[in-house]
């Protein structure tokens, strides 16, 4: 009976949206990616789609990351925007899976994230419509964006990388800022 009772808590408490998890402990929604993490091919790949590169950093247990998943992803909106956008390749921040970065640099999950320059997850590194080989994923990257976000500032990060607002100026902030007055009415 203990074990009944156990079971309908855990099916009535867990979130109906949540992405599934992987073996190695990360969310694995369907929108996501799963690939040799070759950033040239993947880059390559998601121009032949006509979508945008999206590296998102995470670590099994990440209270962040889970939120992300439960609360912001599930979205429709959002949802919508990622799996038609982007195409988004996942990286294990302490992972072991062997990475070949843009300048074909090439070394595992948890070292290419210290050369990144990423230290918190979930981070999202979004690429620009062309790269640089000669350079890293972290120098080619238009936003590196690290920490979890509400609905309005996830959907409107996703959408100023598509607008393409970094080349306009306008500091992402004061985009937010705007998009959001608007959204709130």
């Amino acid at each position: 009976m203990k074990k009944i009772m156990i079971f309908l808590v855990y099916i009535f408490l867990s979130p109906a949206n949540a992405a599934p998890i992987g073996d190695d402990g990360l969310h694995k929604p369907d929108w996501l990616r799963f690939t040799f993490n070759d950033m040239v091919e993947d880059f390559d790949e998601a121009r032949s789609e006509g979508k945008r590169l999206l590296i998102m950093f995470e670590q099994r247990g990440c209270i962040y990351c889970t939120k992300m998943h439960e609360d912001v992803f599930p979205n429709a909106e959002i949802h919508k925007i990622l799996s038609e956008e982007y195409f988004v390749v996942q990286m294990n921040l302490f992972g072991d899976n062997e990475v070949i970065d843009f300048n074909g640099n090439v070394m595992s999950e948890k070292e290419i994230a210290k050369v990144w320059g990423v230290v918190f997850t979930p981070t999202l590194m979004f690429m620009p419509e062309n790269i640089d080989t000669t350079k890293s994923a972290s120098q080619n990257a238009i936003i590196t964006m690290p920490g979890a976000f509400g609905k309005y500032t996830t959907k409107n990060l996703l959408n100023y990388v598509l607008e393409k607002g970094y080349e306009s100026g306008e500091h992402f902030q004061k985009y937010h800022a705007r998009k959001f007055a608007e959204q709130k009415k």
